[in-house]
């Protein structure tokens, strides 16, 4: 008898611990993901924005149901939802997904077509704003492109020196085009995308740059 019992014990015991592996296992957290695309509109850099458009086309194919896309303009003060062209969170449903991405690429179109250079690049704030609607979104990976030569500029009064809080985030900088400073002197090139990825990961997040396109939708597809 106390040796039923005991056995009657053991097996509720490993059901238990079952049900346990079973449950941590299956609460593995969102598996979506969300990608936010700053675009630079400053000076001459909005003929870049053509090529951006491609970038757009390639991300629209890429991403999947209940993946999220937003693109947003740098321009005087970024950190502000108004700065945000577009976005969207895809329907699992074919249909509605591609309707939602007719409609994607006809706010870029207008976009493209309507933009005027602003004066100056927050570049700052539009990551701030960009990791702060990522994280609204809860997606499992959180990706922000910086369509841009990173070069900020800001308006007199306006206070950027604040760290970022980037875990999780993987901060892709595309297109970095060289100015004409740059061509004389090559060490402010260098030093601003060395002071970029310091500032990316001391925030906790990931940082690359990619010049090259065509290697981008593998880096993505990773």
């Amino acid at each position: 008898m106390k040796l039923s019992i005991l056995t009657k014990i053991i097996t509720m015991c490993l059901f238990v611990f079952q049900g346990i592996l079973l449950s941590g296992c299956s609460d593995s957290g969102p598996t979506n993901s969300g990608v936010y695309l700053l675009l630079d509109t400053s000076g001459t850099y909005t003929k870049e924005l053509s090529n951006a458009q491609k970038l757009v086309n390639v991300m629209l194919v890429k991403l999947e149901p209940n993946d999220s896309f937003a693109v947003a303009r740098i321009d005087t003060g970024s950190f502000s939802e108004k700065d945000i062209i577009t976005k969207v969170t895809f329907n699992d449903r074919p249909s509605e997904a591609n309707r939602q991405k007719r409609h994607f690429r006809d706010d870029m179109d207008q976009f493209v077509k309507d933009v005027k250079p602003s004066r100056y690049t927050d570049i700052t704030g539009g990551v701030l704003q960009a990791a702060e609607y990522l994280n609204e979104k809860a997606t499992g990976k959180k990706t922000i492109l910086i369509y841009s030569d990173l070069k900020e500029e800001l308006p007199e009064g306006y206070i950027r020196d604040i760290p970022f809080q980037l875990e999780g985030f993987d901060i892709i900088a595309l297109n970095v085009t060289k100015l004409r400073s740059d061509n004389v002197d090559p060490r402010e090139y260098m030093d601003r995308l060395e002071e970029w990825q310091r500032r990316v990961e001391e925030g906790g997040g990931s940082w690359r740059v990619i010049n090259d396109m065509d290697k981008l939708e593998s880096v993505l597809r990773g």
